[in-house]
């Protein structure tokens, strides 16, 4: 994990200087995903130099408003929260106008998802901070992410990082110092876009998944050992969602 954790900070640093950044930008939704990318980037630029936006919604918990907050203090990050229920609002009326009709789930939860990246974005503008999409690789082959909301910014620093390598490195991070709430590592994941959301509804486990996804991506197998109908799956979402990968931020190499 010291390997992985150290080639990610030299990565980040490369790329930011490389692109005349001194400070970034990120969502922090209280997920493990954007937890762990905040302290990355403030080991790198300091906290003072990584500005992380909780927006929240109806949606969002007080376990991730608490976890947001303490991963904040903890690593002493420039911390803001922000309401974005209005505009979602806002925008769910201006549609339903424009379709003439009732809005489908799917769309709300994509558009919180774009408000975010737009909003990430326009701080971008006004600070000069690079965004740092916080996707990892589990979500980006199989396209479990939202195009030009949570896929938006500069690099995706984690982005070749498989999810349950992201679950170690939490928990080898926390050994040396506790930099993360062990809450955000033990809850289960959500993107918490809609009422009782969780990865597992739409995703086989992680483990599973992860191990599926190393054999048909990084092994270049044809015979996938395990559930053929979680394989096929799998194989269905990687397939589907190569669009998306293309349209993906840089990738830190590990």
């Amino acid at each position: 994990m010291e390997k992985l954790w150290n080639k990610l900070k030299k990565g980040l640093k490369i790329h930011l200087d490389n692109n005349g950044f001194d400070k970034v930008i990120l969502g922090l939704s209280g997920g493990l995903d954007s937890a762990v990318v905040a302290v990355l980037a403030s080991e790198v630029l300091g906290g003072k130099n990584v500005k992380a936006v909780m927006m929240k919604t109806k949606y969002t918990s007080d376990l991730s408003l608490d976890i947001a907050r303490e991963i904040s203090k903890q690593n002493n990050l420039d911390y803001q929260e922000i309401d974005i229920d209005k505009l979602v609002d806002y925008e769910v009326e201006v549609l339903e106008k424009a379709f003439n009709n009732k809005i489908k789930g799917i769309v709300i939860e994509n558009l919180q998802a774009r408000i975010r990246g737009q909003i990430l974005m326009a701080f971008s503008n006004q600070d000069k901070a690079m965004v740092l999409a916080c996707g990892n690789k589990s979500e980006a082959l199989t396209g479990y992410c939202t195009l030009y909301g949570d896929t938006c910014g500069g690099v995706m620093p984690i982005g070749n990082v498989y999810k349950s390598t992201i679950f170690q490195l939490a928990r080898w991070l926390n050994r040396n110092k506790k930099v993360l709430p062990e809450e955000v590592i033990n809850r289960a994941p959500s993107a918490e876009l809609c009422y009782n959301q969780k990865d597992e509804n739409s995703l086989p486990p992680y483990d599973v998944l992860d191990d599926i996804l190393r054999q048909i991506v990084d092994e270049k197998k044809s015979n996938i050992t395990g559930d053929e109908k979680v394989i096929n799956k799998v194989k269905t979402l990687v397939e589907n969602s190569s669009f998306k990968r293309k349209q993906m931020p840089v990738m830190l190499d590990v």
